[in-house]
């Protein structure tokens, strides 16, 4: 079997050997450091209203040193908005990673598909490693490919739902089409949707309400990680053929005792 240095994920030309990517948004910023640790992940994600307050708490204080930062565009409700907000991020420090959300849907927090494309295209441009947050759309995911996008981040439920794989029939589309990472973004509630998210073939997956809310965050950050590195390492093993209809004895059925 692949280790996890042998089957690396590789985002604009980084290197990383876990596929879970920890969302800090909802996580307390003591608490930041003890989850990462339990979870093994190497990306983090974090709000740029965390790490630029004045006189306040600092999210990047808390995240441990070697991690890469991946700073989002929460709050941009345009393209320009998106795109400033990664320029800000870059010149406080937070390097050249980016995640694109531009929301303007405030009840279901639905990302604006056509406004993340025109921010992907523009900041791709100017050398950020881009990852779009979108509506799982084969088109859509088309056009950020073609705009610069170094993965995509299809949503599996509504921010925040712990809903599970709602879109999962769209996200195996865009993983037989499209030839980037695709990361499952947004609505996994259970480290065993994780694991079938990666099943099927999904390059990573972040997660961040499912560890926050839950009775033990640090033991649900590790069992996250820990099901994703196994359905991972199912992907690569191939999973068994599924039967249409009967049965198929696992030892050789001749007969039954008696007969």
């Amino acid at each position: 079997m692949c280790s996890a240095k042998q089957d690396p994920l590789i985002l604009g030309g980084h290197t990383f050997t876990s596929r879970f990517i920890i969302g800090s948004g909802k996580i307390s910023m003591d608490f930041t450091p003890v989850v990462v640790e339990n979870s093994g992940a190497q990306i983090v994600t974090l709000a740029l209203r965390r790490a630029n307050q004045a006189g306040g708490e600092n999210i990047l204080e808390y995240i441990p040193k070697g991690v890469t930062l991946l700073p989002n565009t929460s709050g941009a409700r345009t393209a320009e908005e998106a795109v400033r907000i990664a320029r800000l991020a870059r010149e406080i420090g937070c390097g050249d990673f980016i995640k694109i959300e531009v929301i303007r849907d405030s009840k279901y927090l639905l990302p604006d598909n056509a406004e993340t494309i025109r921010a992907t295209e523009q900041l791709a441009r100017e050398g950020f490693v881009v990852l779009p947050y979108m509506y799982p759309d084969l088109n859509v995911a088309r056009d950020l490919q073609n705009a610069g996008a170094a993965a995509i981040m299809p949503l599996a439920a509504p921010i925040g739902s712990n809903k599970g794989l709602c879109t999962r029939e769209f996200i195996q589309i865009l993983v037989d089409e499209i030839d980037l990472p695709i990361i499952v973004d947004a609505g996994i509630g259970k480290p065993s949707q994780a694991c079938e998210a990666m099943e099927m073939g999904c390059a990573a997956v972040m997660a961040n309400t499912a560890i926050a809310t839950a009775g033990d965050v640090a033991g649900m950050a590790r069992a996250f990680g820990q099901a994703i590195a196994a359905g991972r390492a199912a992907y690569l093993s191939g999973l068994g053929r599924v039967l249409e209809r009967g049965g198929d004895a696992s030892s050789p059925l001749t007969g039954f005792l008696h007969d």
